[in-house]
């Protein structure tokens, strides 16, 4: 020890030394590797078919010491470049965009991440390195700002698809734990899911080889028809590399689609009742091909959790069942599930959900109270009639009305626009606030006023009407039209508060 504290300087210029000698080394065999890997300087088969490769994954900081001694020793032993792409990682720094640094005590091991450790845990791994005093101190204040209570165990799967999902932001990541703990938890949804679709399907459910689409309730043609959409998505961006887009579409589709919505809205026909056994059959075949779909779609993101849930899925009896969902076939998108119009009606159907949810009072949100549908034309009036039971129940309501202009305002009713043909009201039965509502209603005619002055004065500057398209000044015409409507709706309904008091 003694020998090593003399001697320390000239120990760590040598150590300085072997680690350059090594880099050099590391650069002239990772120029060979896509060679020697193929077989070369043998011209096997190897090395004819797959030579040149498709794509170098790789990091920015090392473009040029190793990727282009790559390609210029490819050219020159092979006559060809050793891959056709290179795909760029970001760097990850920590959540306030700092690089990584011991001294600065923010560097995360993937290990601590996955398996969680403790404060003390991170500050031991300190302490056996060789950082001294004064950088120790620092280091460890670092560590007690930004993991106060240690790293909670977030899991492999979490892990990989948090960073995958950060690649959009160009070539550095700044890397929050508390992102990494959120997908960890969204894995518990995705259990949850499975428990809830192996309870509702039985232990003597079959899947069929195929899905009678036609016939089958509104709301599980939205789902598939959102899937595929979905699933197009999440191919067309793999292909593009937009990896970060691939997981934006999985997620949205998993979360607010299938269980915010779907699962919720098909937990009526589940109640026993005959009068949906026809819905809770339809319900149970779209359930299973979601997920299904849905677990094969996210397995190259998460992997483990993906293959333990799809080996608890039932399988088709005419399907010959791979061992793993590794080796089943990719998703691709289905032309026959989809279905623009039922995704347009769904569109409105979840605004008035959105709105009649808002319109609960915080201190009672678990009341269910009776709602009301005011609808301006009959497109509107069909289209919340056929999905007036998917309403009440995502919106947690006791009943659901619809109404016409010529019905009066029910009483005591909190009231939200959701367009210029669609207006919801929830019945508060005494516990109206008459000035919170003019509140809502205040806040509302601001929105749109502006939004009609902007458009307004966009269409009334000069060159407007030489420039634009007439597609583009008649779908203005048309926007300026409706908020117009939409403040008149507003006008009406302050008027009607105010003939209350």
């Amino acid at each position: 020890m003694q020998y090593w504290r003399q001697n320390r300087g000239t120990q760590r210029r040598n150590i300085s030394w072997i680690k350059i000698l090594m880099c050099w080394t590391h650069g002239f065999s990772a120029g060979l590797f896509p060679l020697t890997v193929l077989g070369w300087p043998d011209n096997t088969a190897d090395l004819s078919t797959f030579y040149p490769t498709s794509v170098l994954e790789t990091g920015l900081d090392i473009l040029f010491f190793w990727v282009a001694r790559m390609v210029m020793m490819g050219m020159l032993l092979h006559g060809d470049v050793p891959f056709r792409k290179i795909y760029l990682h970001p760097i990850i720094r920590d959540a306030h965009g700092r690089k990584m640094s011991k001294s600065l005590g923010n560097v995360i091991d993937p290990i601590d991440v996955i398996n969680g450790i403790t404060l003390e845990g991170l500050q031991k791994k300190l302490e056996q390195g060789n950082l001294d005093q004064g950088e120790l101190e620092k280091a460890k204040e670092g560590q007690k700002k930004d993991f106060p209570d240690g790293i909670p165990e977030c899991g492999t799967d979490a892990l990989r698809f948090a960073l995958i999902s950060y690649t959009s932001q160009s070539d550095k990541i700044n890397l929050d734990i508390k992102r990494v703990h959120g997908y960890r938890q969204w894995c518990n949804k995705l259990w949850n899911a499975i428990r809830f679709a192996m309870i509702k399907l039985g232990d003597q459910y079959t899947p069929p080889a195929t899905l009678a689409v036609h016939t089958m309730p509104p709301i599980c043609k939205w789902i598939l028809s959102v899937l595929s959409k979905a699933v197009g998505k999440t191919v067309s961006s793999l292909e593009a590399y937009k990896f970060s887009d691939a997981t934006s579409s999985i997620y949205f589709w998993w979360q607010y689609q299938l269980c915010d919505v779907f699962i919720e809205a098909i937990k009526p026909y589940f109640n026993g009742s005959e009068e949906f056994e026809s819905a809770r059959g339809a319900s149970r075949d779209t359930l299973w091909a979601c997920l299904d779909t849905g677990l094969r779609l996210l397995h190259p993101f998460m992997p483990y959790i993906t293959e333990e849930l799809w080996q608890r899925l039932p399988q088709p009896k005419e399907a010959c069942r791979k061992d793993s969902i590794m080796i089943s076939e990719y998703p691709s998108a289905v032309q026959e599930w989809a279905n623009d119009k039922v995704e347009n009606e769904m569109e409105i159907v979840l605004d008035a959900v959105s709105k009649l949810r808002s319109l609960r009072p915080p201190t009672d949100i678990q009341l269910r109270s009776p709602s009301f549908v005011l609808c301006r034309n009959l497109e509107i009036a069909a289209t919340v009639w056929c999905y007036q039971a998917q309403i009440a129940t995502l919106a947690s309501v006791s009943s659901l009305k619809i109404l016409t202009e010529d019905d009066p305002t029910p009483p005591d009713c909190a009231t939200n626009i959701v367009n210029k043909d669609l207006a919801v009201y929830l019945q508060l039965r005494g516990a109206l606030d008459t000035e919170a509502e003019h509140e809502k209603l205040r806040k509302k005619r601001e929105e749109v006023q502006k939004q009609y002055d902007t458009l307004s004065q966009k269409m009334s500057a000069s060159g407007y009407r030489e420039k634009a398209p007439q597609s583009k000044q008649d779908d203005d015409m048309k926007k300026l039209a409706t908020l117009l409507e939409e403040l008149e709706i507003i006008s009406e309904a302050e008027s009607k508060l105010d003939a209350k008091n």
